[in-house]
């Protein structure tokens, strides 16, 4: 029997290992040199600390040994887990059932397979992890003495060590990879260093982890699909207005404002999960600003750049290719931010034309970042802005990273294995693609915005930040306006975004959905998940806990609710407008050129 196991293991030619061997030897040979070429031109330097993480530990590591009771204490308590955990794997070894020390949490995907519950030495490893993970966290998380700023970034830098040492993380101790190196004699850590090597490649001797095979998606056959035309652009814009679906639409058009950090199309992945898809067959007739991937030429353009040449273009277009003077207008995240700011823009102005906007995950009020404000102090937003002025942005890469982080199982070491343990190619994964396809910031616009938002906070106080030469009061909108935030957010917390919808000096119906920054939002009704909350009244007290004590939880997708209150404030009817038909000059077809700027694009397919 075992010789027939034996036999149908294919043992690999040993003149192709060589020669596999000889061409890794001389990629990793190649990369080390230039890597080393790159530091000599510039000037080696000694890595600074720009997010103040060593003085962060140093502190806490002060406080700390300063209540050695409360350390021996910690210590004691551990060793007892070490303890029960001993006996629980003698007992497993033995062949008896008990009751583990410590279990993952829901959800966490590391420990899925069967060998971390069946075989007592996984098993063993997999609690030993989890135990000293527990304890190391909760040690680091209640310091006693240390100011909320230093005890985040301790927290949120203990967490990366934390899932950077899983077991999981590791090819002798994964089970998967340990057999998957068995079954293939090893050639699964050769194609992985080889897929670790052209990830320095491509990222030009940084590692960019490659999370999806960017070679499956081509802009407007599988990604970005609805049909429309380019109908404006500037240096900073295109605007698309999509083919409608229904022989009638809505007199009043919509605008939708993305993120610029981001790419339009996570609201136009494919038909059945595509919010600008839905929005078409609800009777909208729907523009979408694409916005430009800058470089060094746009380096100079600010936060009222955005406004003057983005959302106030949009509309003085918009307005002329309809022949409308009313519009209901959207913003995702910093798109919101930028919507919010062009509406109290407009109110000074006594510009009408917008008559409703809607804020998906939008934060307004600063004063908690979330996680987010780890990356963001004083030294740290110096730091950022003299690498940014040296070359006109903020390189798209370095923010994605970021976000990264935030979920660093899922978006950075479940890759890893993967990729380079596993040696597997990234399944194709039209999201991931999106993810992947980051965006630059223009130094002066990103640096306003850290500075007069994240850090000063000052778009909440009334003119605290002037753009365009004119004072921004966010009291001043009194158009209806909906948010919608959701529970699992890392990047905006809905809290804060609840603190920014009270800031409105109109009615604001704030809606509460399930998951997370982008799941929550790209939630199609037919998907029929997540569900969402809404209070029972029409009063949003100071305290976000307080109106959620009042709010009943609805099943399915928001879009249903929002669709309900744009057309309940005007559902006039208009026959449907074809894009190519209207006062503006077709420019081209959507999703247009400007979307189509990838970063990695001379890469994608090495």
């Amino acid at each position: 029997m075992s010789d027939a196991k034996e036999a149908s293991v294919e043992v690999p030619d040993p003149a192709e290992l060589a020669k596999t061997y000889g061409e890794v030897a001389e990629r990793a040979s190649k990369l080390i040199t230039e890597h080393v070429q790159r530091q000599v031109k510039r000037g080696a330097s000694p890595p600074q600390d720009e997010l103040g993480v060593a003085q962060a530990f140093m502190d806490m590591m002060a406080k700390l040994l300063s209540n050695p009771y409360k350390l021996a204490s910690a210590q004691v308590n551990l060793v007892w887990d070490y303890f029960s955990l001993w006996q629980h794997s003698m007992l497993r070894f033995m062949g008896v059932e008990a009751a583990p020390v410590a279990s993952p949490a829901k959800g966490d995907n590391r420990f899925k397979a069967g060998e971390w519950q069946d075989h007592f030495l996984f098993d063993y490893i997999k609690q030993t992890y989890l135990v000293s993970a527990r304890h190391i966290h909760d040690v680091v998380s209640n310091v006693e003495g240390l100011d909320e700023n230093t005890q985040k970034k301790v927290n949120f830098f203990t967490r990366q060590y934390i899932d950077a040492m899983s077991p999981s993380n590791f090819a002798v101790t994964n089970p998967e990879v340990f057999r998957e190196t068995v079954k293939s004699h090893g050639q699964n850590l050769i194609k992985g260093l080889n897929n670790l090597l052209r990830d320095i490649e491509e990222g030009d001797g940084q590692l960019r982890i490659r999370m999806t095979d960017t070679t499956a998606f081509e802009m407007g056959r599988n990604v970005a699909t609805s049909k429309g035309k380019v109908v404006f652009q500037n240096e900073l814009m295109q605007l698309l207005q999509f083919n409608p679906t229904t022989e009638q639409q809505l007199k009043r058009p919509m605008l939708i404002v993305p993120p610029w950090i981001n790419k339009y199309y996570i609201l136009d992945l494919r038909d059945k999960n595509s919010y600008i898809k839905w929005c078409c067959d609800q009777g909208h007739t729907v523009f979408v600003i694409s916005w430009v991937n800058p470089d060094a030429r746009l380096a100079e353009k600010g936060f009222e750049d955005y406004l003057i040449q983005g959302t106030l273009a949009a509309v003085d277009a918009i307005v002329e290719q309809t022949g409308e003077k009313e519009i209901n207008a959207a913003g995702y995240c910093l798109g919101g931010t930028l919507l919010a700011t062009t509406l109290a823009y407009m109110a000074a102005k006594k510009d009408k034309r917008i008559q409703s906007g809607t804020f998906f995950t939008t934060m307004l009020d600063f004063s908690d970042p979330g996680e987010l404000g780890v990356f963001i102090d004083e030294k740290a937003v110096e730091a950022l802005n003299k690498k940014m002025n040296e070359r006109g942005y903020l390189e798209g890469s370095e923010m994605a990273g970021t976000f990264n982080m935030l979920r660093a199982n899922d978006l950075i070491w479940s890759f890893v294995v993967n990729n380079y343990l596993m040696g597997k190619d990234p399944f194709p994964f039209d999201l991931l693609y999106w993810n992947s396809d980051s965006t630059r910031m223009p130094a002066r616009m990103h640096s306003f915005y850290l500075r007069c938002m994240y850090l000063d906070n000052k778009l909440r106080e009334p003119g605290g930040i002037e753009l365009a030469g004119t004072p921004i009061d966010l009291r001043k909108i009194k158009v209806p306006a909906y948010f919608i935030s959701t529970v699992e957010d890392h990047i905006a917390p809905w809290k804060s975004t609840y603190a920014g919808a009270r800031l409105f000096g109109g009615p604001v119906r704030f809606v509460l959905g399930g998951s997370g920054h982008i799941a929550g939002i790209v939630n199609p009704p037919a998907a029929n998940k997540y569900g969402f909350w809404l209070a029972k009244s029409t009063k949003m007290p100071e305290s976000p806990d307080e109106w959620f004590t009042d709010t009943a939880q609805n099943p399915g997708s928001w879009w249903n609710d929002w669709q309900a209150w744009v057309t309940g404030h005007n559902d006039a009817k208009v026959p449907a407008r074809d894009p190519a038909k209207g006062k503006l000059s077709v420019i081209e077809d959507a999703p247009g050129s400007y979307v189509k700027a990838r970063l990695d694009a001379s890469k994608a397919g090495s």
